[in-house]
């Protein structure tokens, strides 16, 4: 209730602010950055495996994607799945950050503590948004490590996403991969 009460009291600011100036404020338009990010509006089927390392059990998830865009800025991706018999809900924003040049996001789950918070890029072909986060390292307790998250477009209704943990090596390591497909 506090943040739509703060949200309320802006909005109020700025438009008797905008009244008096004798003008209408002038907010940013979507960029062509946040437009990319229309890949993931829809309804999707999930899919997923992974395991923490050899000789460590294959975790398999399966579950839906309803994805949405927020004033042409945001996708919220809300997800919800089953992984190895325990339901698991998560939410996923992504947006642009025109001052970092940098695609920004954030997931939190209902499995964990931890709010995610992402930082990066597309590559060059535009087909692969790779996000990179700092989170509890899975192999060491009290840890962190770096993490990252790779979506790639393989056509308007198939995504394959891939996720990756900084081992103590330096190394990437693949942990798990899923495929996302739209059924609307």
């Amino acid at each position: 209730m506090f943040h739509k009460n703060c949200l309320f009291a802006f909005c109020m600011m700025v438009g008797i602010s905008a009244t008096l100036a004798g003008q209408q404020p002038e907010f940013p338009q979507p960029q062509k950055e946040h437009q990319w990010l229309e890949h993931f509006v829809g309804k999707w089927e999930t899919e997923s495996e992974g395991s923490m390392g050899p000789g460590q059990p294959t975790m398999q998830c399966k579950g839906t994607m309803n994805s949405s865009m927020l004033g042409g800025f945001w996708v919220v991706n809300e997800m919800t799945g089953d992984m190895m018999g325990t339901p698991m809900n998560g939410i996923q924003t992504l947006g642009y950050n025109t001052e970092k040049s940098k695609y920004v996001g954030t997931w939190v789950d209902s499995m964990m503590n931890h709010m995610w918070q992402y930082e990066g890029t597309v590559d060059e072909s535009g087909k692969i948004l790779t996000l990179e986060a700092d989170g509890p390292n899975f192999l060491a307790e009290g840890k962190t490590t770096k993490f990252r998250d790779a979506y790639e477009i393989r056509s308007p209704d198939h995504i394959v996403a891939t996720s990756s943990m900084l081992g103590e090596n330096g190394e990437w390591v693949v942990f798990m991969t899923g495929n996302m497909r739209r059924v609307k």
